[in-house]
């Protein structure tokens, strides 16, 4: 069954994360007390143990939190769930909003990792119902699909021009 296996966080931008074993997600906002954390549409990263594993067989000296991921997984593809699916952590719910994402001048993970995964395989996910998630806590995909939107309309949305992408935004503008 798919879990959470390390909950991570950085009080600021740029800093590694670390291990906090659990956390309080805040709907709207993200994970309380994290340096990403806000009213946007990333407001929480999730990468898969397997992808750290990957980098690990290339030599990498890496583990949860390195990539700079918030909730490190296990037992579920990541990559493969579309824009708009809609997942219980825990107790709470979080709708995915991107897949993968532009890094910028090989940013600090590359530099410390030799590599990132997080653009291809890292995902974003925004908090639409809080709770208090922790090491060990079942992950259910409960939607799959349901938003149908694309990397590339979320690129587009933090240019300015927003596109519907979240239930929400379809029910107001409906």
């Amino acid at each position: 069954m798919p879990s959470i296996i390390s909950i991570n966080i950085s009080h600021a931008k740029g800093e590694r994360k670390q291990p906090v074993g659990y956390a309080e997600l805040k709907a709207g906002h993200g994970i309380v007390g994290d340096g990403h954390a806000g009213d946007w549409h990333r407001q929480v990263s999730l990468l898969a143990i397997e992808s750290i594993g990957s980098m690990r067989d290339k030599g990498s000296d890496v583990g949860p939190g390195d990539f700079a991921e918030n909730i490190t997984t296990d037992g579920i593809d990541l990559p493969a769930l579309p824009v708009g699916t809609l997942m219980r952590l825990g107790p709470a719910l979080v709708e995915v909003t991107q897949i993968g994402k532009e890094c910028h001048d090989r940013c600090e993970i590359y530099r410390q990792a030799g590599d990132c995964v997080m653009p291809r395989e890292g995902i974003f996910a925004k908090v639409l119902e809080g709770g208090v998630i922790k090491d060990g806590d079942v992950i259910e995909v409960i939607d799959a699909g349901c938003g149908g939107g694309t990397q590339k309309e979320f690129n587009t949305s933090e240019a300015g021009t927003e596109k519907a992408s979240t239930r929400a935004g379809r029910k107001a503008e409906g």
